[in-house]
């Protein structure tokens, strides 16, 4: 279960200087004769994985392996050195789904019912689904463009390569009740387009994601170090660990008063893969601090600040715009109420002073959501501790 107040996990001690490997070939290097610039004990930019065979060299220890600007083979994943992305791995792999495996009869019916749902409780629906459509194939271009090309650690990487295809299992099963409930596939995909509340968290997103897909971009540098470090809070804290509350509360919200109980269960799966990628790049975030400590400078925490704060006023009028007159017992106040509470806490995660003293959390049953120990879910539909064959115990 994910616990709100959990201190964190306690990340691997700084690594020892002087790989064995800190002095390959980078793709970066200046040219022949000049050194090549030094960094916190690495040159310029990170391994690739795809550098030239040096034989002879000395197997990979422990010590050589960092998060990021690290030179140690990235195409050897042991030893490990973060146990705790490699641990990630593995429970991502047991935690696997597919949205066809969810019975949507009851949503079809009552979708199809002109008296089954209330207006507004329709645009919850279609306008949920839209932006989480899009928002999905940001966070999966992100991964892929850019934050894997500068994580230099393998077992992180391994991690990497399993959310890019949760992101992508989640688009799918988007698109699977789009097509289960009959909608407009056009207007529920290009809605980002079309329809400013969706659009606004998506544009807030895309110059992250940009600037580091830049083929000329390498990390290195503090500057660039930070613009990384800055994307990562962006997209793991404020993007999936802010941005899809509402959505998610939203739209479970509905299964609880017995409503689209085949789409809640969807999205219950779905908060739970990316409560675990929050999570992840928490401790991803955390390591990067501990390694390279420079860069959490005062001026940089009040920018990350900025952002936490900027993006809880955003999503506050995502709540406005989505339901201006309240329904299934919720309100936009409610919203900003548990915004302000998933802020604190998002800031206390990774070493930052909580902005909203005194918030507190409206909704304490989402706890009961993000509870993988449960063998039956709140909508009473199926088993909900979706493990492959191998992971379960029959027990």
């Amino acid at each position: 279960m994910l616990n709100w107040d959990d201190p964190l996990a306690n990340p691997s001690p700084l690594p020892q200087q002087g790989s064995l490997l800190d002095d390959m070939a980078d793709e970066t290097a200046p040219a022949a004769g000049r050194q090549a610039p030094s960094y916190d004990g690495c040159a310029r930019g990170g391994a690739t994985g795809l550098e030239d065979l040096e034989m002879g060299a000395g197997r990979l220890r422990v010590d050589d392996k960092r998060i990021i600007n690290c030179h140690a083979d990235l195409n050897q994943l042991v030893p490990f050195k973060y146990d705790w992305a490699w641990q990630k791995y593995l429970d991502g792999c047991a935690n696997h789904w597919m949205p066809q495996e969810i019975n949507m009869n009851a949503d079809i019916a009552l979708w199809k019912d002109p008296q089954g749902l209330s207006e507004d409780e329709r645009t919850i629906i279609k306008r949920n689904l839209g932006f989480f459509s899009t928002a999905d194939s940001l966070v999966a271009n992100n991964l892929v463009l850019a934050v894997y090309r500068h994580i230099t650690n393998p077992e992180c990487r391994q991690y990497l390569l399993r959310q890019a295809f949760e992101e992508a299992l989640h688009t799918h099963a988007y698109q699977y009740v789009v097509e289960s409930l009959g909608l407009d596939q056009g207007e529920i995909f290009n809605m980002y387009r079309e329809v400013p509340a969706v659009a606004r968290k998506a544009e807030w997103a895309l110059p992250f994601t940009q600037y580091l897909s830049d083929p000329h971009f390498h990390t290195g540098t503090p500057e660039n170090d930070r613009h990384l470090l800055r994307e990562l809070v962006a997209f793991y804290v404020i993007f999936e660990g802010i941005f899809f509350y509402v959505g998610f509360v939203q739209v479970l919200s509905m299964g609880r008063r017995n409503k689209m109980t085949g789409t809640a269960e969807q999205f219950q799966y779905i908060l739970r893969d990316e409560s675990m990628h929050m999570n992840f790049g928490i401790d991803v975030i955390n390591q990067i601090k501990i390694e390279n400590s420079h860069l959490w400078t005062e001026a940089f925490k009040q920018e990350l600040v900025t952002m936490i704060r900027d993006a809880v006023a955003l999503e506050s009028q995502y709540a406005q715009d989505t339901m201006p007159r309240g329904v299934l017992g919720l309100n936009a106040p409610m919203f900003e109420g548990y915004l302000r509470f998933i802020a604190n806490r998002r800031c206390a995660q990774i070493g930052l002073p909580e902005q909203y003293p005194g918030a507190s959390n409206p909704f304490p049953w989402m706890s009961e959501v993000l509870d993988l120990k449960k063998e039956k879910n709140f909508f009473e539909t199926r088993v909900t501790e979706y493990q492959t064959g191998g992971a379960l115990s029959w027990d």
